[in-house]
């Protein structure tokens, strides 16, 4: 047993908050965005979350999106780098060139405020946050008045996540928020990715344009993604990057991965606020993939599509909004 402890120090040279509690342990880099970049069973060695080694951390911090649990404001990718808000028109960089569009927005590298940690009888904890104001490089791009919260806490449970957005200006903020998610597949040593059946929460798949934009159309689900949405299906079946809305099951927005083998499932809870998902699984490159719940459709400003059905959601001035999540092994 690791005990139940908080405490900073450093994880591959980077500053961090390292969590232990029980069988788990856990570790969020404040000055990469929050980032939760390790999970992890010290009993049984399983490492649930994709981490990356020392030679991939300067990679890791100048991308930091295939690694642990990113936040993305906003998610995914807009047009021409446009964002048009209540009558104006933001301008985002377009950084990725073979599609013409803005890809990830702007929160996931910045330094967060560590407002605290600790450990209780029963989790151990950190609180991260991030305020934009005038001041703040996020503000050039997305000039709003805001804070962004995380907590993570382990316990016997697993990993919790609680997630708080607060508008702190005086217009409607964007609420469009994701998580890029990176899960190991295998996450028990030894055994093959072979044996692991993926389930997610999907209901339709979106028709993608070449620049990865959603037309507004659905696309017929084919046999191994009604699996995905059964039974389970091997999660690098083929090569993965897909937009689906999400059609919750026994009241639960969730992935479930199989090992087969072990006789184990890794379940991530993430909540019926998110009103979509992204897959991608780097390829069919087996080792890991991304389940990113995703608040919004991709590109959601720029569609003529009803708000409430593409999660286009904003916050008035002074509304807070919250989601909890949750990762454990069963």
């Amino acid at each position: 047993m690791t005990g139940k402890q908080a405490y900073q120090d450093t994880y591959q040279g980077e500053p961090a908050v390292w969590l232990k509690f029980g069988r788990y342990e856990a570790v969020l880099l404040p000055e990469v965005g929050a980032n939760l970049i390790a999970f992890r069973d010290v009993e049984r060695g399983f490492a649930l979350l994709h981490e990356p080694t020392q030679d991939e951390m300067e990679s890791f911090k100048a991308r930091p999106f295939i690694h642990g649990i990113p936040v993305l404001y906003p998610p995914n990718r807009f047009e021409d780098g446009k964002f048009p808000w209540n009558g104006r028109t933001l301008e985002f960089p377009v950084n990725e060139p073979a599609t013409g569009n803005h890809l990830h927005g702007f929160v996931h590298s910045e330094t967060w405020t560590v407002e605290d940690f600790g450990a209780t009888a029963t989790e151990s904890y950190v609180v991260a946050s991030l305020r934009v104001n005038e001041q703040s490089e996020v503000y050039k791009y997305l000039p709003f008045r805001f804070t962004l919260r995380l907590r993570y806490a382990i316990s016997d449970l697993g990993l919790e996540q609680q997630f708080t957005v607060i508008n702190e200006g005086d217009e409607a903020l964007p609420c469009l928020f994701a998580f890029h998610t990176a899960i190991n597949a295998p996450f028990v040593p030894g055994n093959s990715a072979k044996d692991y059946r993926l389930k997610l929460t999907i209901g339709e798949r979106w028709h993608l344009n070449e620049r990865m934009l959603p037309t507004g159309e659905f696309q017929p689900l084919t046999a191994n993604e009604q699996l995905m949405k059964g039974e389970g299906v091997y999660p690098f079946f083929e090569s993965l990057d897909n937009h689906y809305t999400v059609a919750p099951q026994n009241g639960r927005n969730r992935m479930e991965l199989t090992d087969t083998k072990a006789g184990l499932t890794l379940v991530y809870d993430a909540g019926t606020s998110y009103k979509q998902w992204m897959i991608w699984n780097n390829g069919a490159t087996e080792g890991f993939f991304c389940p990113e719940p995703q608040v919004s459709l991709v590109n959601a400003p720029n569609t003529k599509l009803p708000a409430d059905e593409i999660g286009l959601f904003s916050l008035a001035p002074g509304e807070i909004w919250q989601e909890r999540a949750r990762i454990y092994v069963k």
